[in-house]
């Protein structure tokens, strides 16, 4: 490689939500940013969650200087336990991201971790990059964006944001910093594209709280409000309204009181003494002094929420006149989850509210504007769109081109591939990572897709068992066949198609060699089901010899 170009290596996050993993390096040197989960798609039958394909890192990991994690939502952390059971290196993050990887890491049976902190007044140097941090405003506070100073020029990773005028925290965005890059020269720039598809500006967080101010003023009873554990400023919001309105906070759901713990502890939640309880003690209050704020906005089967949706929940049971917020957007693929869970929330005579009815979210991500203001604050010689699906990096790409920079300077990747950036050229020259890793249960990359096929031909089409036993030496059949569906036919039709499945299994015993017996009772019967029912179901042969 030499020592004029370094390598960008995105092993996630780019032509897809969440997933979110970005390599740089350089000679015999890595770092990583971010290691984030996704979640499964509707196809992805019995996948818990989705993480990148690391192995380019960890056959590296001798190289690994450090891994920097932006902000603390699971789209950024979710991969790290995984990555850190195979690595060693120091992870650096800003305090409340610490916190929370600390808890996901608890949960993971990972403790011996070599945490260091992010500071944004405080550059570090790892092998030669020496990378600086500013402050960036999203969904989640202590958020920052990366100057990554390499040996051929500033690299500025943006990181999750947008630039919100009047964030919860205080914080706003660190637009000096981002001018005196500009200003210095910036060679690449990594840039956020999850709305680039959305014109404007994105609404600040503070207008979800006027939200809030008209839905607790005017609820009759309790009022939950359902958003990510990880929206620690929506947590916030939560928390001031209750309070202006003497109703008690209670947190409901394993991560969502982990993560509220953690954000008091640090400082970056504030909660008046006495306003949050145990839920046990908040029961005992009348339904105008509560409120709730709570894990499921995606329609997760075990959260706090859908279980209170199915009267599943002992803690906390709905009832007619409680007040519902379901304040989040669903990522895509979990539309079916959410809408499920609202019909249900609906049917127990709840008042709920979501995004297509009032202002009960706002995304933490920049609209076009914000992200054109970007491109000209630090007019980057080199443009690379990342976090979002294909079309926002096509789309974000274009807003470049807008603001002056030329289309042969701006490179449109997926995750997998390989830039390697020059002082002088920015070019995708070889691919390192291939597919999804499924995490399944405990299983770590053991359900591949052919696992996946059989599970969607299971879930469509059922399944059939035909067991036989056969002499070794005549091929007569000595027991059997027995055969066993599930899911494939109703039991009023089952004789029938059992005994002519029978019938086929008794026809190629008798002209099949032993050699091919298994694999031509398997398509036979696989034809047979589709000249009968129409089915293709998956289809097992067993074969004994004695």
């Amino acid at each position: 490689m030499g020592d004029q170009s370094v390598r960008i290596i995105p092993l996630g996050g780019l032509g897809e939500i969440g997933r979110n993993m970005m390599v740089l390096e350089h000679d015999d040197n890595l770092i990583v940013i971010d290691a984030g989960l996704m979640f499964p798609e509707n196809e992805m039958l019995g996948v818990d969650i989705v993480i990148p394909d690391m192995r380019y890192v960890i056959e590296r990991r001798q190289k690994l200087r450090g891994i920097i994690v932006t902000h603390g939502h699971e789209d950024h952390t979710g991969a790290l336990p995984f990555l850190l059971r195979k690595v060693w290196a120091p992870v650096y993050a800003t305090p409340l991201t610490q916190g929370l990887i600390e808890v996901k890491l608890r949960e993971h049976n990972i403790r011996d971790v070599n945490f260091r902190p992010i500071r944004t007044e405080t550059p570090i140097s790892l092998g030669p990059f020496e990378i600086d941090f500013f402050r960036v405003t999203h969904s989640i506070p202590d958020g920052v964006g990366l100057a990554i100073r390499t040996p051929i020029g500033t690299i500025v990773h943006s990181g999750d944001f947008k630039f919100d005028y009047s964030p919860v925290d205080g914080q706003r965005p660190d637009f000096a910093k981002l001018a005196d890059l500009g200003r210095a020269g910036v060679l690449l720039l990594l840039g956020d594209s999850t709305n680039a598809e959305t014109p404007g500006y994105t609404p600040s967080e503070q207008e979800v709280g006027q939200t809030f101010e008209r839905l607790f003023a005017k609820a009759p009873g309790r009022v939950l409000v359902a958003t990510f554990a990880s929206n620690i400023s929506r947590v916030q919001q939560v928390i001031d309204t209750a309070g202006r309105y003497n109703r008690k906070v209670a947190a409901v759901g394993r991560t969502m009181v982990n993560n509220v713990r953690v954000a008091m502890e640090l400082g970056c939640l504030r909660v008046p003494d006495g306003l949050l309880l145990p839920v046990e003690d908040i029961n005992r209050l009348p339904p105008r002094q509560v409120a709730i704020v709570c894990t499921g906005s995606q329609g997760e089967p075990t959260s706090a929420l859908v279980r209170m949706a199915y009267n599943d929940y002992r803690a906390v049971s709905l009832m007619p006149g409680d007040t519902v917020i379901v304040s989040a957007r669903p990522i895509p693929g979990n539309e079916e989850f959410v809408n499920r869970t609202i019909n249900n929330l609906f049917r127990l005579g709840a008042n709920v509210y979501y995004d297509e009815l009032l202002d009960v979210h706002v995304s933490g991500h920049a609209a076009q504007e914000e992200l054109k203001l970007l491109l000209n604050l630090l007019r980057p010689r080199f443009f690379v769109p990342i976090h979002g699906e294909y079309r926002h990096l096509v789309l974000h790409a274009g807003l470049a081109e807008k603001v002056g920079i030329p289309p042969q300077n701006i490179v449109v990747m997926e995750s997998g591939e390989v830039l390697e950036l020059t002082r002088t050229s920015a070019r995708v020259v070889d691919r390192v990572a291939e597919g999804y890793v499924f995490v399944d249960g405990r299983g770590v990359g053991d359900a591949g897709e052919a696992v996946l096929e059989d599970r969607r031909i299971l879930s469509q089409n059922g399944f059939l068992v035909a067991s036989v036993t056969v002499d070794s030496k005549t091929g007569r059949i000595l027991a059997g066949p027995e055969i066993v569906t599930r899911g494939l036919v109703y039991s009023q039709e089952a004789e029938e198609f059992i005994e002519g499945a029978r019938e086929v299994v008794e026809e190629v015993v008798r002209v099949a060699s032993p050699s091919e017996l298994r694999g031509r009772l398997r398509e036979s019967l696989i034809d047979y089901a589709y000249n009968e029912i129409g089915r293709r179901p998956l289809v097992v042969a067993l074969v004994m010899e004695v």
